[in-house]
């Protein structure tokens, strides 16, 4: 099942990027690149446009549907929370140094000489 929706993924996620880019842009004719007089169009009288809005919005639903089955079928496996590992963001408290047997003695150096 999980390896069935990969591959419908990826077969949607090529044909979505290939109607994508065979749309036209803001005031583009569609109908000139692809055939010419409207009548006559390989998608029909309503032209290419509604077509490629169609087939880009159904795209778009089905690869929303994949990803989200697709997340839900990796977690629903791993049955863990990525952050279980993590230690707290408290800081730790301060260890108690032992104390030292004897302080340590700390010499003067020797004046010499006089002024």
């Amino acid at each position: 099942m999980f390896t069935a929706v990969i591959v419908l993924h990826i077969i949607v996620s090529i044909v979505l990027i290939i109607v994508v880019l065979l749309q036209a842009g803001k005031g583009a004719s569609v109908g000139a690149s692809l055939g010419g007089a409207s009548s006559e169009t390989l998608f029909g009288s309503s032209g290419p446009t509604t077509f490629f809005g169609k087939v880009t919005a159904a795209c778009a639903v089905i690869f929303m549907i994949t990803s989200l089955s697709l997340t839900y079928m990796t977690t629903a496996k791993r049955g863990s929370s990525v952050m279980e590992g993590v230690q707290s963001s408290e800081p730790a408290p301060p260890q108690e140094t032992p104390a030292a047997e004897e302080p340590l003695k700390t010499t003067e150096p020797e004046k010499s000489g006089s002024k």
